[in-house]
């Protein structure tokens, strides 16, 4: 037995809820049905932002918010035109969810809760009459003439109209490919660097505004840094991370990194700022104060690193030991031997190729009526909010540019 439906959505997160809601909310008299595989639907929304769900970030301008994403930045020039941050605001205040700004550009739900999401799309889907059905693992999709029909382990069903949202599925990327869609392999994009080092061991929590870069590479990062007990995490390193997906995971995990913890400081400028250190404490010991903006303890770390004892007076400091500390301060090397994932963002590089989609609509350029939304294609972002703007202006564009007139 088959169940009809104007248009299925595969996959029950976030792309998939906003996609569908829009695409009802414009054509009322639609059937819809959204299929997902587990028991429960928008879990990744659930857990995002630490369970606040950092729905997007406050960059307003179009050709601005495209620099957040190492993959997708020239593609989604044309798509945040249509449907930016500034229209997902408004689009949850009109469903009665406000939004915040943090100091960082991030932004939440005022509830702080990622429920408050939830609740949003739960109750949207339920006034829409859409089809919320769990438990749906899709096993096979087939082309039919002008329909697509679609097995899942317990009933079969068949659509005019298909859109794909099930983020980073392999099993769907397979299926795809038995359609002729080329699928760039998925590597992690967002992860944290695994260094054991004597320097940063005693300091987890502590942070820095630094640059960092990659040895070899044109990888280079600024902005905060934060020391872990495995490492080093913080928007710095997660930055490296996303636009180094694919150079670091090609080097096994396993490289150097420099880091500035004086962000851009120069040498010359460091070295003189240490000259004159040493004549103004001449009878202080070096280790004591932090004369920077870094925290005493990671001063001192790297005071020691320099080969300077605890007690030295800044008056006995020699050349040696102060060129060792100007390069301990603003060319930190780091090996770097294995990532952790980033657990409040788990992003993949990788998806359907970006030129076998038209960006205009988000239909394959290889089948009519199949669409895209959200991480199934090769498009991710840095951490911020941005990974869910284009779940948002991906599932807009889908429903904006339907052509409904023979469905009904």
């Amino acid at each position: 037995m088959n169940s009809n439906f104007d248009i299925i959505l595969v996959g029950g997160g976030a792309a998939g809820f906003f996609t569908a809601i829009n695409i009802v909310e414009k054509n009322p008299k639609l059937k819809v049905a959204i299929l997902e595989r587990g028991s429960e639907v928008l879990q990744k929304v659930r857990i995002s932002g630490g369970g606040r769900c950092n729905v997007t970030n406050a960059c307003f301008e179009p050709n601005e918010l495209v620099k957040f994403y190492p993959r997708g930045e020239k593609e989604l020039r044309g798509p945040f035109h249509q449907f930016c941050s500034g229209d997902t605001i408004e689009w949850f205040e009109k469903h009665g969810v406000e939004l915040k700004i943090e100091a960082d550009g991030r932004m939440f739900p005022v509830s702080n809760s990622s429920q408050t999401i939830i609740d949003c799309f739960l109750e949207a889907t339920n006034k829409l009459g859409i089809a919320v059905l769990t438990g749906q693992s899709v096993q096979s999709i087939f082309k039919k003439d002008t329909h697509w029909k679609i097995e899942t382990q317990n009933e079969n069903y068949v659509t005019e109209k298909l859109i794909l949202a099930t983020g980073s599925n392999p099993k769907v990327w397979e299926m795809l490919q038995k359609f002729g869609h080329a699928i760039v392999s998925p590597v992690p994009s967002l992860f944290t660097f695994n260094i054991k080092d004597s320097r940063i061991k005693e300091l987890p929590g502590v942070a820095a505004q630094v640059t960092a870069k990659v040895k070899d590479t044109k990888l280079t990062s600024t902005g905060p840094l934060l020391i872990t007990h495995w490492g080093m995490s913080g928007p710095a390193i997660l930055k490296l991370s996303a636009w180094g997906a694919r150079v670091l995971h090609d080097k096994n995990y396993q490289f150097t990194i420099f880091v500035n913890w004086l962000n851009d400081a120069e040498k010359d400028e460091v070295e003189n700022k240490l000259k004159e250190l040493k004549q103004e404490h001449a009878k202080k010991s070096v280790s004591k104060k932090s004369p920077f903006e870094l925290t005493n303890r990671l001063w001192e770390s790297l005071v020691l690193a320099s080969g300077i004892e605890v007690e030295t007076k800044w008056a006995d400091l020699s050349k040696i030991q102060l060129q060792s500390l100007v390069n301990q301060l603003i060319n930190g090397t780091f090996q770097v031997n294995g990532k952790s994932t980033f657990k409040e963002e788990f992003v993949t590089a990788g998806g359907i190729d970006l030129k076998e989609i038209n960006f205009k609509t988000m239909e394959s350029k290889l089948h009519g009526n199949l669409y895209f939304a959200g991480e199934i294609v090769n498009i991710d972002a840095i951490t911020g909010g941005f990974n869910f703007q284009n779940a948002w202006t991906s599932g807009f564009i889908v429903a904006n540019n339907f052509q409904i007139t023979n469905l009904r």
